[in-house]
This record gives C-alpha cells, structure tokens and sequence, in this order.
C-alpha cells in the first residue's frame, strides 16, 4: 500500500492507482506518477471484442488482431494505466506455424483425418494482450469438509485462518483473450525475460492497451487470490487428503502489482469453408488453446457401431434365454 489517503473520501490509495476506488477522485499526490500518454491518449477500439490497442500512425492494420473486427479511434481523457513491462517474443512465425500443425496432427480420433493437411492458415499476427502481476499478503478465512476426523462419515467440517503470502500471480486485463485463454498461456511465460522497453517486435506486432484502471480491475484481482487462496490451502492448511466445500474469504494486508504485456500469436485457419481461432504463447508455441472442427461421420460410426453391438448382445440374450 501507498501510505496514501484520498483528500475528498480518506479511503487508502495503492501507489499506482490512478483514481480513488470509492470517489473516483484523482489523487493529486499520485498524479506525477501518470504520464501525459496516461492522461490522454488515442487508441483503437474494436467493435467487435472490445479491445483496445495503442494507436500507431505508422500501422496500417484497420482489424482487430485478436477477432479480425473493425478497428475505430477513441479519445480516452481519463487516466489510464500504462505498460510497465514487456515481455520478448521468443516464438518466430516458422514457430507459430509449425505448432499450429502439430497441434491439427494430434487432436484425435473424433476429428477429420484430412485436418492437418487440408486446414490453411488465413491470418497470422503477434501481439500483446494486457496483464497484471501480483504479489500480495492476506489474512484467509476458510470452511471447508474432508475426509479428516470424518469417522464412519465421508466428510467432516473443518474451518481456520491462515496468513498467504502470493508472488507473481497473472490476472489478465485482456479483452481481446478469453479468460480461459489466457490462463491457459499464463503457465508458459518468464517473468524474468520482462524489460521496460520493446526489444525487436516482430513486423506488424500490436500492443493491447490498458484501459481498465486498477481500481476497477480490484475485483479481479481479488477474485485471483481466492481462487490463489482454495489451491494453496488444499497443501497442508486443511486437515486431510480429500477436500470439497472450500470457501474462502481473503483481507489484504498488502498488494503490489505490476502491469505486463505478453506475447501471443493469434492464428485464424480455414477447414472447409469454417474459419478457426488459435491462440498461441509467444514465449512456448507448446502452449496454446484454439478450436477445430469435429467428425461427424466419425461420430455416427461410432454410434452405430454401439447400436449395433447393443443389437447383437439382446439378440443372444434372447436366444439363450
């Protein structure tokens, strides 16, 4: 925490808030820290996900890299956050390219055999979608049941505190990922790669802007420390082996957050007619999460094959009854 107060409401203020979460006022003490991009600044707004990117007179993309939906300028006049760190690409397109392919090679039976070879790629693009780090302390209240002291039950009901301590947990700021989506890459990134500036961005690389204040995004990021809060307690702090029921309840006694770019690819390919979406980690093309196309064919096969063997069985039944 800052140490700082709001001069119209008194409420505690974090070091990089840019308004005052319970009056929205802007706190003159912080104000330095905001430059004149963060006061105000254009960005491109897509009409289609919602995201926005920084505008760049020098690019000449009018589509979303993260949807392909039509970009158009806003003037934002409020104080946003800025990008504190990024984050290298260390995946090359060839990289990109050839995970797309083995990932269409290793899906499974219920997908068309042709995937791999038939599927072509429509779009290719490299961008950074909006993230915070966290580190935080917290007091955590708990209920839970497990299997300890249950007797002849199943469960038994258990309940504490404990204090936490978070290091470098990802909350995505993105609009243009899906909350799976980028929880999916989370895993795969180095947050010590970080530098303060963009080093070597691949061509027509975009950046995702914050446009979410950190005072909003609090929710979030608490939402994050609970569910931080019901893994971590599952590894020592509720008694047992087997637990379900857990609800937790987290007080922050500090927060420091940090706010990152990461690099993605976003890849759109093409199977018979159908356009789909991957999204792939720039820092391990191993990691990535996208939608395919299913075999119907192949399912009705297998469910004929079921009725068929079904069939077969009751007849046998019947005969030898």
């Amino acid at each position: 925490m800052s140490g700082v107060d709001c001069s119209r409401c008194d409420s505690p203020l974090e070091a990089g808030d840019l308004r005052c979460a319970v009056c929205g006022d802007v706190p003159e003490q912080l104000v330095p820290q905001v430059t004149s991009e963060g006061l105000e600044q254009t960005v491109l707004r897509c009409g289609q996900c919602g995201a926005a990117t920084r505008y760049d007179a020098r690019s000449e993309s009018v589509r979303c890299s993260f949807c392909s939906g039509e970009l158009k300028p806003e003037e934002l006049t409020d104080p946003v956050e800025q990008t504190e760190a990024y984050l290298p690409f260390t995946v090359d397109r060839d990289g990109a390219r050839a995970a797309l392919r083995s990932w269409l090679g290793n899906l499974g039976f219920f997908r068309p055999s042709d995937l791999k070879s038939a599927a072509r790629i429509e779009d290719l693009r490299p961008l950074w979608w909006a993230g915070w780090v966290f580190d935080a302390h917290a007091r955590v209240s708990w209920t839970a049941d497990s299997n300890a002291g249950a007797g002849r039950s199943n469960w038994a009901p258990h309940s504490g505190q404990t204090d936490l301590v978070f290091d470098d947990v990802l909350i995505s700021a993105s609009r243009g990922l899906s909350d799976k989506e980028a929880y999916t890459l989370s895993s795969s990134y180095s947050l010590t790669t970080a530098t303060p500036e963009l080093e070597a961005p691949p061509d027509d690389a975009t950046l995702e802007a914050f446009d979410v204040q950190r005072s909003q995004a609090r929710a979030r990021i608490t939402d994050g420390i609970r569910r931080a809060a019901a893994s971590r307690l599952q590894e020592g702090h509720i008694p047992g082996s087997r637990f379900r029921n857990i609800h937790v309840r987290a007080l922050l006694t500090g927060l420091d957050t940090r706010r990152m770019a990461f690099p993605a690819w976003v890849m759109a390919y093409r199977y018979e007619h159908k356009l789909f979406r991957v999204v792939i980690s720039g820092q391990d093309a191993q990691v990535l999460m996208g939608k395919a196309p299913i075999s119907w064919a192949k399912i009705m096969m297998i469910v004929a094959g079921v009725i068929v063997v079904g069939l077969v069985l009751g007849l046998v039944a019947v005969l030898f009854s």
